[in-house]
């Protein structure tokens, strides 16, 4: 049995989305699904095909796209019955997109989507639209951030939930009729 523990973390803990293979990397469902799926540690290609309930071929060739937009690498390889296995794994702990795009968090939310109809617990989803000054935004997205990222996470055998924080302006009506 492999000890997963004995794998090194990601080689960035953060890595900003910006570039357009990036976008275009991230605008296939499946390849979102496999960003979570590796959110914890290495995986071949076997095992998160198991676990993503899709086709060895399909996941090989999404972490490849995945893998030339720098979002995905390869961490350890193995040689086992005569071939070598490769563990994949992310880039970086976290991912932050850094202007996000509307076609791209189509993609990344209908990813989300996707998971939260295949959970098997509760799940929480809350949209709420607050009227708030520019400092309170800045405070707000800061806390959800910190509460995020210090979120402490539990031993391999607990089950892996999916959080998705975004804090945006409402953008204000386009007027139809112009000034004279």
């Amino acid at each position: 049995m492999r000890d997963q523990s004995s794998y090194l973390p990601p080689p960035e803990d953060v890595l900003e989305i910006g570039a357009p293979e990036q976008f275009a990397a991230l605008a296939h469902p499946l390849r979102q699904r496999l960003l979570f799926a590796l959110g914890q540690r290495p995986a071949t290609i076997s095992r998160l095909a198991a676990q993503l309930d899709a086709k060895k071929g399909n996941v090989a060739h999404h972490l490849k796209v995945l893998r030339e937009a720098g979002l995905v690498h390869i961490a350890e390889t193995r040689q086992v019955r005569g071939g070598t296995e490769q563990y994949f794994q992310r880039t970086a702990r976290h991912m932050v997109v850094a202007e996000p795009q509307a076609a791209g968090t189509a993609v990344m939310l209908a990813a989300v989507a996707q998971e939260l109809d295949r959970s098997p617990a509760e799940t929480h989803l809350t949209l709420r639209h607050l009227r708030l000054s520019p400092a309170q935004a800045r405070e707000l997205g800061e806390t959800l951030a910190k509460l995020v990222d210090e979120a402490e996470e539990n031993a391999e055998d607990q089950p892996v939930h999916g959080v998705l924080v975004a804090l945006y302006q409402q953008a204000l009506p386009t007027s139809t009729t112009s000034a004279t």
